[in-house]
């Protein structure tokens, strides 16, 4: 009886570890992982701070990276950089840093050669192992801001050893009980009292451990996402459902665009009643049709507002399209409304392309090797073969849009 005893206590602890129980385990979890994941104690290749990777960066893409064909998980970089024609594999909302090195050049109208710079796409992080070096149009700070362009890194946005944590009551803080799980996702639970689950993606507090070149953090942003996240929305959407602060934290680092300032487009704040009717009446150009009830679309995010709770809003990170509800008058814009938070296939790390006039031209998207004349026009199609295009809308059918789609910035402005 002992030996059995002792039998099943073994293979209990084999399927733990290997995940063949009914708990698994995230590396991260909602805090640091292990510390050998990511420090080598007699090899290292960095100076200092014994990392398996010659920079910081190039320690997470060393997980977070991978010569991936298809949207892979928790993967943010197809690495290496596929060539021309090829678009990067990851469909994360966060977009995937392959884009950075993705340049394109085409002659235009006027005959003149035009070149969009891959470093346009996105954040450009510092990894050299990756081949990823300081962003050389904005090489001194970050745009509008003074955070420095040469320490820029994951960890500048991420907080490697996940400090901070939410509470039972959904305050903050850098203790107040033990990190239990991830705070990520749908499925993430309600820590009870004394214990804790992580912030969003491990973004940073103003409570967790000082960042190089900059301190002055929010309160971490309140998000969620669906269980199944990177992945092609070519049948259904991928819903983050965003709470609150998303724009606090980017304002961070790019003070000036996070003021008052005419200028600047709004952002963190109510978008109100008018926005609101138009972005759920916004079906596509000329088809103001649409209803409140599924007009959520997720090329156009928004914020649900502080008064939302946290078990209601986590209900409504789906990939499924059971939840398409649109905003109402208390929703907010916030930066990631418009923008990608790592990298996107368009400048400015833009969530839909703006260079251009049209999105869809006879629902066709553009591309050198479009079927349509004129979706096949190199000023539409800035280098791209529709694939690329496409897989910069995470594969979207063009005929979700208007047969001659324009700018997805009149899903609340309505103007088309």
């Amino acid at each position: 009886m002992r030996f059995a005893k002792t039998s099943i206590i073994i293979m209990a602890a084999i399927a733990v570890v290997f995940g063949l129980g009914s708990v698994s385990y995230a590396f991260h979890e909602g805090g640091v992982g292990r510390c050998e994941g990511c420090h080598d104690m007699h090899n290292s290749k960095s100076t200092g701070m014994l990392l398996k990777g010659t920079d910081t960066s190039s320690t997470c893409l060393s997980c977070h990276a991978a010569a991936d064909t298809a949207p892979n998980g928790y993967h943010v970089m197809t690495y290496p950089v596929p060539g021309a024609g090829i678009p990067p594999a990851n469909m994360g909302p966060g977009g995937d840093f392959a884009w950075l090195g993705k340049t394109y050049t085409w002659i235009g109208r006027s005959g003149k050669t035009s070149t969009e710079k891959g470093d346009s796409h996105g954040h450009n992080i510092i990894a050299a192992d990756y081949g990823m070096v300081t962003d050389a149009t904005n090489s001194g700070t970050a745009p509008g801001g003074t955070f420095p362009s040469s320490q820029f890194a994951c960890i500048s946005c991420h907080d490697q050893h996940g400090t901070a944590r939410r509470l039972n009551d959904g305050t903050y803080s850098r203790d107040g009980g033990p990190i239990i799980a991830s705070g990520s996702y749908a499925s993430s639970p309600i820590p009870p009292v004394g214990e804790a689950v992580g912030t969003y993606r491990l973004l940073r507090g103003s409570m967790n451990d000082r960042n190089p070149g900059n301190t002055n953090y929010a309160t971490p942003a309140l998000a969620f996402a669906p269980d199944s996240y990177n992945r092609s929305e070519s049948y259904t959407q991928t819903r983050v459902a965003f709470g609150d602060r998303m724009s606090d934290f980017c304002g961070a680092c790019h003070t000036n665009h996070h003021t008052t300032n005419v200028k600047y487009h709004p952002q963190g704040v109510s978008i109100r009643s008018t926005v609101a009717g138009n972005y759920n009446a916004y079906i596509a150009s000329g088809n103001m049709g649409g209803s409140s009830a599924s007009s959520y679309l997720s090329l156009v995010p928004f914020e649900e507002g502080a008064t939302t709770d946290i078990a209601t809003l986590q209900t409504h990170a789906v990939s499924d399209n059971s939840v398409l509800a649109g905003p109402d008058a208390a929703s907010q814009v916030m930066c990631l409304s418009c923008h990608r938070g790592h990298a996107s296939a368009f400048p400015a790390m833009a969530r839909w392309n703006n260079e251009s006039e049209l999105i869809t031209f006879e629902h066709s998207y553009a591309g050198t090797d479009a079927p349509n004349a004129e979706a096949s026009n190199a000023n539409f199609a800035r280098g791209r073969l529709v694939a690329e295009m496409a897989a910069g809308y995470y594969n979207k059918p063009a005929t979700d849009f208007a047969t001659f789609q324009r700018s997805l910035c009149n899903k609340c402005h309505a103007k088309d």
